[in-house]
């Protein structure tokens, strides 16, 4: 290994180590003298790559979200769309419910959203390409369909993940099927006409 190669293999094995016992146990139980004995390193290492726990959580949800916004999946359908953001929250579901119950709660909804809208995004960029709307009327519909999305897997979080997130929200997906075709539609005849 190469001194970058090493010092990211490190701060991976770090992060790594963290996600594992974030799996285990809650935040407030996690220190770095967990993390660094997790990984088998030592603390001045820990502290070489990250200022502190709430750093790593940033550092770790950033790389994450990023990784997600480069990739443009070609989702089939504005259901498909939002059902991977539902499939990664499932994926990693102790992992997001204990920071979501600590005190870094703000932190995991911003980057809640970002993957909502991320999704809603691909879909649209893939499968409708510039939509014949007003760019208000985007905004609008991007807003509104990431908010849904969100609010969903908020609301499970809220609940302990009492319910079945993924069978209701194909559920919902059933119900309102060709709505956002019929959105699109009367914003184009509205933009026409205007």
């Amino acid at each position: 290994f190469g001194g970058n190669d090493m010092a990211s293999f490190t701060r991976k094995a770090i992060e790594e180590a963290f996600l594992k016992l974030l799996d285990a146990r809650p935040l407030n139980q996690i220190t770095v003298k967990d993390i660094v004995e997790e990984c088998g390193v030592n603390r001045n290492t820990f502290y070489y790559h990250f200022q502190d726990i709430p750093t790593l959580i940033k550092d770790i949800f950033t790389e994450r979200a990023e990784a997600l916004l480069k990739q443009r999946p070609d989702y089939a359908s504005l259901e498909d769309a939002l059902d991977e953001a539902v499939q990664m929250v499932i994926k990693n579901k102790r992992i997001v419910y204990h920071l979501y119950r600590s005190a870094d709660r703000a932190l995991v909804e911003m980057y809640l959203m970002r993957i909502c809208e991320q999704v809603i995004l691909s879909y649209i960029h893939n499968n409708r390409g510039d939509l014949p709307v007003s760019p208000e009327d985007k905004t609008i519909i991007v807003r509104y369909y990431k908010c849904q999305c969100f609010g969903m897997i908020i609301d499970w979080l809220n609940s302990d993940m009492r319910f079945d997130i993924a069978a209701e929200a194909r559920r919902m997906y059933e119900l309102r099927k060709g709505m956002l075709e019929e959105i699109v539609r009367r914003a184009s005849m509205q933009r026409s006409k205007a």
